[in-house]
């Protein structure tokens, strides 16, 4: 398989995957999610999906605020498509809101069938 042809994508999660097969690079955290797209940091990336509660105290703003700082310094990250998926309506909006005013392509994914709790293997 040619990984250069891959899309580039993102998940920041901290409790699901993607169900339908995709290769995608999983971020657990805030701080994951960061140094992920740290390593991205100068090329495309194709899709970002963002869930807003990561568990414990963590939550996805302070990669929120990693991209509007990109922004802010006329330098956003090239990113095709962020998808909010999370379950928490008031924060999803939040999110999508804040990302749109940098002029990032946001689409709400709440709901989504291709985000989903993974079996666990036996």
């Amino acid at each position: 398989m040619d990984t250069e042809k891959l899309p580039r994508i993102v998940l920041v999660d901290d409790l699901r995957s993607f169900v339908d097969g995709r290769v995608a690079q999983v971020a657990r955290t805030s701080r994951a999610g960061i140094e992920a797209l740290e390593r991205h940091c100068g090329q495309r990336l194709d899709e970002l999906w963002l869930d807003h509660d990561l568990g414990e105290d963590d939550t996805i703003w302070p990669v929120v605020e990693v991209l509007e700082r990109a922004a802010f310094v006329e330098r956003p990250f090239d990113i095709g498509v962020v998808y909010v998926h999370s379950a928490n309506p008031a924060g999803a909006r939040k999110i999508m809101q804040a990302l749109r005013r940098w002029g990032y392509n946001v689409r709400s994914a709440a709901g989504s069938p291709y985000v989903g709790y993974l079996a666990e293997a036996e």
